[in-house]
């Protein structure tokens, strides 16, 4: 099955490191002409070195005036990938206000607001598109220590479900994956001085952790015709850990 997205345009977010990075990446090895938005430029300089049609914004998701400022004026995008996160550690006796507002802000509140952004092109341009959106098994299986980080994840899904219902009728899809723990390289440092790293692998059948592409194979299905009628889904990349739940 080949997927191509010639003469499409992306927009994708966190597209510095990560998943995000991979995800552009592979949009523009496949065609697409592909817009990254992170806030560190020494990344956004690195992605172009690596991929020079990429087209670079430097921009702070966090920071709602200054995202509508550069990509309210931009033109109209075929798909949007808002895979731009934070995760912070905490248990639920130690949340903070400044915590709680950092992550929600970025996790959830841009993703709302950049998906307005994107979609209102779309739906003016009347050629639909497809959406998808970043989250984490943490919305769907308690993990210790993570209460802000799941509660955001677990809002981005149900946005996600929403999102798919009003924006069907402009045939515009909205889906979004939940990996498990993905093996970025800042990940790698922390899961493999981890004491939770024995315990978490145990939840996996599969018996291990994620590569950046087990997470963008799935994406660029979903972004894909060759998943037109997949709608307002949320598709667990977990190695069957949610099957073995009792």
């Amino acid at each position: 099955m080949e997927i191509r997205f010639s003469g499409k345009r992306a927009l994708v977010t966190g597209a510095g490191k990560g998943i995000g990075r991979g995800i552009a990446i592979a949009l523009a090895k496949y065609g697409a002409s592909v817009t990254a938005v992170t806030r560190s430029q020494a990344d956004l300089d690195s992605l172009k070195a690596e991929i020079p049609s990429v087209e670079t914004i430097c921009l702070d998701v966090l920071d709602w005036d200054k995202t509508n400022e550069l990509l309210s004026p931009l033109s109209a995008f075929d798909l949007l990938v808002n895979s731009a996160g934070v995760c912070r550690g905490e248990s639920c006796l130690e949340v903070s206000t400044k915590e709680y507002e950092d992550i929600m802000m970025i996790n959830h509140r841009a993703v709302l607001q950049i998906t307005k952004i994107v979609a209102k092109k779309m739906i003016e341009r009347g050629q639909g598109g497809s959406i998808v959106n970043i989250s984490s098994v943490a919305s769907l299986q308690g993990i210790k220590n993570l209460p802000v980080y799941s509660s955001t994840k677990g809002a981005l899904d149900s946005y996600t479900k929403v999102a798919a219902l009003e924006f069907a009728q402009h045939k515009i899809r909205v889906n979004c994956v939940n990996p498990t723990v993905v093996l970025t390289p800042l990940a790698k440092k922390f899961w493999n001085q981890s004491e939770t790293r024995d315990s978490m692998l145990a939840r996996i059948p599969l018996g291990r952790f994620l590569e950046v592409e087990d997470v963008v194979n799935p994406v660029l299905f979903l972004l894909s015709d060759k998943s037109a009628m997949i709608n307002g889904i949320t598709l667990p990349i977990d190695g069957g850990a949610l099957a073995a739940l009792v």
